[in-house]
């Protein structure tokens, strides 16, 4: 049996990843960058870390583009459409982190995002409380896809990677989680299954809920 799950963010607990999306192809189309262009640079930099994604943004547009500044931009029209919109819950969250907090399972946080804004997520959505630890990105030198955080985030639950779960919906996290020993489970988002994700994830889901296999039971709908 697991005693431990280390859940990423964006994209597991919150519907994020979609308006991070939408503003990198909008900041990307105002200076020029094809949509297609911007397709493929969303699905390789989700979950990664800014010098991961400063890498993916010069493969793709040349070395002479100016990432941090374009990073910011996206940043500020992020925060203005939720500023206006809001952000949603992830369907069964609240309900599977009920279902692990009943049975005494440790809970913690490895994502991208900085402390502040995860914080600020998590609390949002009425679901900061059930978190045991959290380890963000601005407090991690080597972001995902290295193991870093993870190996990180089971220090702090005091476990061993062998004895959690991680929860993953990117390329970049299903990396990390699986470099750093955990038990890989992917939860489909924007995100699908692909020859590198099946290589590092030892189960792949649909619905959130169904994470709860992993501790000999299921939540009912």
């Amino acid at each position: 049996m697991y005693k431990a799950v280390v859940f990423d963010m964006d994209g597991v607990l919150v519907d994020t990843e979609r308006i991070y999306r939408l503003c990198w192809k909008k900041n990307g189309v105002n200076i020029g960058i094809s949509e297609d262009d911007m397709e493929r640079v969303c699905d390789r930099v989700a979950g990664g870390n800014k010098t991961t994604n400063a890498r993916v943004f010069k493969d793709i547009m040349g070395e002479d583009f100016e990432y941090l500044p374009f990073r910011q931009r996206t940043m500020d029209l992020f925060d203005e459409y939720v500023a206006e919109h809001g952000i949603d819950i992830k369907d069964h969250v609240a309900e599977t982190l009920g279902f692990l907090k009943d049975r005494d399972v440790r809970i913690a946080l490895a994502t991208s995002t900085g402390r502040e804004r995860a914080m600020q997520r998590l609390s949002d959505v009425g679901i900061l409380d059930f978190f045991d630890e959290m380890v963000c990105g601005d407090e991690i030198v080597k972001g995902k896809p290295d193991p870093d955080i993870y190996i990180r985030a089971c220090e702090k639950l005091g476990v061993s990677p062998a004895e959690a779960v991680a929860v993953e919906d990117s390329v970049n996290g299903v990396i990390s989680a699986d470099t750093a020993g955990l038990y890989t489970v992917m939860v489909v988002d924007l995100i699908k299954p692909n020859d590198i994700t099946e290589q590092h994830a030892d189960q792949t889901f649909y619905d959130i809920k169904d994470i709860c296999i992993c501790f000999k039971k299921d939540i009912k709908d």
